[in-house]
Order: C-alpha cells, then structure tokens, then sequence
C-alpha cells in the first residue's frame, strides 16, 4: 500500500514502506508540523486576481501548511486568496500589501463564508478554516479582542476610565460622529484655557491659565456672527470712541452716542435748588 496524505502535506506511510528512507520522511513530516504549528511565510499577490494556495505532498515550503501567512505585493485591484475545500486549519493573517483595495481569504469553491480585509485594513485577523463542509466550508475570523478590550480600529464606549493627558487630534465629535469642538495645536504653546467645575451654589469657570504673567482671553466669533453670553447678543464689530452700549429690551446690544441732554452737574444741582 502506498503513502497517503493529510490536507496539509504530512505523508503517511504505510506499513513496511519506504525502507531505508523511513527516517528521512519522517524529519519531514515533523518539519511540516513544525511549519503548521508556528512557521512563517510570505505570499505575493495578484493585483485584481486569484492566488490559488496548495500543498506540496511530503515536501516543506507550501504556503498554507504555514501557520502565520503574511500578504504582500503592490495592488491595483482587489485580490482574493483561496484554499483547498478539505482545509482544517487555523491561521493568522497579515495585510501587507500597499493599495487601497480588498483582500479575501476564502475556500477554492462553495458558498460557505470568507473573511475579507477591507480595502484600509493593513492589519491581522486571525481566522479559522472550518471545512465544516465537503462542498460549502466556511472561514471564519476569530476577534483577538476579549470583553473589556480597547481595540485600534474598533468602534467602543470607555465607562468609566481614567485619561491622563491624552493627545487628542484635531476635533471631538459628538454621539452622532459629528464634530462637537475642534482643535487646533500651536508650536511651543505655554498658555491655554483651563476649565472649573464647581460644588453647590458656586459657579463654574473658564480661566486662562499658562506661563505668561498677564493672558487674556479671545472669543472670535466667524463671518458676521456674534457673540452671546447669558442670553445677551454683542455687536459684531467695534463702535466709535465714546459710545456706550445699549439693549433694545430683547437681548440685543448695540453700540450708540450718548444723550446730550443734561448733565450730571446740572441734574444734582437742579435736586439742591428745587428739592
């Protein structure tokens, strides 16, 4: 009887076989199981086409007798990476390849499930190759992230944690993904606005704060819009010298001349004269 083998290339010899080469065989096969179990390898792909992954019987070296597969190659389209439907296997995967487009890893036939990189995921994904199945076999990704895990690229709410100093970008965005406030970084900044919050019956407080001795604080509105604080509206521009501001009784503050009606001399004398 001659030698079977596995689906990823481990010989099976039959009794009485191979004599004389029984040993060189067998370092081989533990060869191949060490490849399975940790090895290593690269794999070029084909931009916009399929790279069909075998197994070479008996021998070292076959792509997917690997146990962590690394995909390289320059795209110009979406590539797709199959194996043979009797694969049982667990790899881990990396995305290495330049160009914005996907990468699958799937079986060679059936409609059973795949897992894809996303044309931006130049990450790793471990996945597990079933072959639950003789015509539709699935591939499935196994999440590396475990409860209580914050992931790079996942979306996730933090309770109740603790950021001490955290860079942040330019902008925080709202629950909607909108922004909410945005940022802008200034080279060698020494001053910034530091924020109060305040126990019962006392107020919360923005302060300028920083090395500088005397800082003031800027609120520029945008355009011809205006600024307004506890529910009063400021004009958007600056009045002339020696004009003061007025309301209109509705919030509304405008600057305007003086009256030159009588003066305050005159009102306290006229109180003295006339009572």
């Amino acid at each position: 009887m001659a030698s079977t083998y596995t689906p990823l290339g481990i010989e099976l010899q039959a009794t009485g076989e191979n004599a004389g080469t029984w040993g060189t065989k067998t370092n081989t096969n533990l060869q191949i199981i060490e490849q399975i179990a940790g090895g290593f390898t690269q794999q070029a792909l084909t931009s916009g086409g399929t790279v069909t992954l075998s197994v070479s019987d008996g021998s070292t070296g076959a792509v997917m007798s690997h146990r962590i597969i690394e995909f390289t190659g320059s795209l110009s389209g979406n590539a797709v990476v199959t194996i043979p439907l009797d694969t049982q296997n667990f790899y881990l995967l990396r995305n290495s390849s330049s160009g914005a487009y996907t990468v699958q890893f799937k079986y060679a036939s059936g409609s059973g499930s795949s897992v894809t990189f996303s044309a931006t995921d130049k990450g790793d994904k471990l996945v597990v190759a079933k072959g639950d199945d003789g015509t539709n076999p699935n591939i499935v990704e196994i999440s590396l992230a475990t409860a209580g895990t914050v992931t790079e690229t996942g979306t996730q709410t933090l309770t109740n944690k603790t950021l001490t100093s955290p860079k942040i970008g330019t902008s925080i965005l709202d629950t909607n993904g909108a922004e909410l406030f945005k940022l802008t970084a200034t080279s060698s900044a020494v001053n910034e606005i530091t924020y109060n919050n305040a126990a019962t019956g006392n107020k919360p407080t923005f302060t300028a704060s920083g090395d500088d001795t005397n800082i003031g604080v800027s609120i520029q509105p945008k355009g011809s819009g205006t600024v307004t604080i506890d529910a009063l509206t400021f004009p958007a521009a600056d009045g002339s010298s020696g004009q003061i501001l007025q309301t209109d009784g509705s919030g509304n503050l405008s600057f305007t001349t003086a009256s030159s009606g009588i003066s305050m001399g005159k009102a306290i004398a006229a109180a003295i004269v006339f009572g």
